[in-house]
């Protein structure tokens, strides 16, 4: 007779890790989705580059609004229970966007999309910080994080593919379908994630909450504005300026996504190992050189693009790891959902007010050359130069509070 021996705890970790950063890579791929897809839609939907930017925007500050609401009751509720209530309305705001018929009927579907994305988000890194000690926990996020390197290599490329192929409706569909079957697997695989509600019961939804730790709302929020001054506009540029086509674009996010995927362990082993302030700060440095490189690039063959935008990708989208393991080592687990669902939203606030800024900052001429990127570039630098002041001064003042027992 064989004896099947049950999985170990490195195993079940590894297998809640992936299926977490299968949400993820869900709903990295609606957000990420639409960017690539800018200059498609400013065709086909007669959109201008400000009103491209209102409808990034509307996803991420619905998001943001949700996250502030979500500190009355996030850490009131298992985890579980909670990530499957608001994943399920993801996907059906996610066949809103596949059934709307033009813009305004997609800006409302993105509203509510954005809506559940930002709880979403919170609920999964919550859950990370819950069960990963902190000698690991930069791994960890690293792990769950790759869904953005995912997105990059599989999800934009077939989204473009099949907006391509079937039109713009048609990613958003399929899209629908994949998150379905993570929602199945999440039910049957994911355990219990409780121990904070004995921490939480009869707290103060703001106990707990001091000046000092806003700080950390402050970093998360310069970071990602940075980041998003240029991101949403990266596809429209490599084909206004740059002189790539709309079929290019797929290859780059490609290996992009591939460079980024394997950078995304590599950061979060370093995390780990130089403590994520260190790492956050060496990262908020070399990303100044691709900010301004890609911003300034005249018109130029396809390689030489592939390894800018690269080089962009991979140091930009690394920043959010030490970002998020710093704030969440902040808080005890009674505090955690609620204190990540607001840095949720500062976060989807800042890509939000961001892209909109860069909407308004650019403009489209006649043969769809975007003008105003350099100066774009010009001040993600500056931002991000701000967000090594909030980091010094967030390092320094923050005391760690993390209660999570070492296995």
């Amino acid at each position: 007779m064989i004896v099947l021996s049950a999985p170990s705890p490195a195993a079940r970790e590894r297998t809640l890790l992936w299926l977490l950063a299968a949400v993820q890579f869900t709903h990295v791929v609606d957000f990420m989705m639409l960017m690539p897809l800018g200059p498609l839609l400013m065709q086909r939907l007669s959109l201008s580059a400000t009103r491209f930017g209102a409808l990034v925007s509307a996803y991420t500050l619905a998001s943001a609004a949700m996250g502030v609401l979500g500190v009355f009751w996030l850490d009131r509720l298992e985890r579980k229970r909670t990530l499957l209530m608001l994943y399920a309305g993801f996907i059906a705001s996610t066949l809103l966007c596949g059934a709307a018929t033009g813009a305004t009927g997609l800006l409302i579907a993105r509203t509510v999309a954005g809506a559940c994305a930002g709880l979403m988000g919170a609920v999964v890194i919550a859950i990370v910080s819950d069960v990963v000690p902190a000698e690991r926990r930069g791994q960890a996020i690293g792990t769950v994080m790759t869904a953005y390197a995912l997105s990059a290599v599989a999800g934009v490329p077939l989204g473009l593919g099949l907006a391509n192929l079937g039109g713009w409706r048609s990613p958003f569909i399929v899209l629908a379908g994949l998150a379905g079957i993570v929602w199945l697997l999440l039910l049957r695989f994911l355990p219990r994630v409780d121990g904070h509600l004995a921490q939480t019961s009869g707290a103060s939804s703001t106990a707990g909450f001091t000046p000092r730790l806003a700080l950390g709302w402050g970093l998360t929020f310069t970071v990602v504005f940075a980041s998003f001054l240029l991101i949403p506009y990266l596809g429209a540029f490599m084909v206004g300026n740059v002189g790539l086509t709309l079929t290019d674009l797929p290859w780059v996010y490609l290996v992009g996504g591939a460079a980024t995927f394997v950078s995304s362990h590599w950061i979060g082993r370093l995390a780990d190992r130089l403590g994520p302030a260190r790492a956050l700060a060496l990262l908020l440095v070399a990303t100044m050189v691709p900010h301004l490189l890609f911003t300034h690039l005249p018109p130029s063959p396809l390689p030489m693009v592939t390894v800018v935008f690269v080089l962009f990708m991979t140091l930009t989208s690394g920043r959010a790891i030490p970002t998020m393991a710093l704030v969440a080592s902040q808080v005890p687990p009674s505090l955690r959902g609620r204190y990540l669902a607001v840095n949720m939203a500062a976060s989807d606030g800042a890509s939000g007010l961001a892209a909109w800024m860069g909407g308004l900052v650019l403009t489209t001429a006649p043969d769809g050359t975007l003008i105003g990127f350099a100066q774009l570039g010009w001040l993600a630098v500056g931002i991000s130069a701000l967000a090594l002041g909030l980091l010094w001064t967030f390092a320094g003042r923050a005391v760690r509070l993390d209660a999570t027992p070492a296995p």
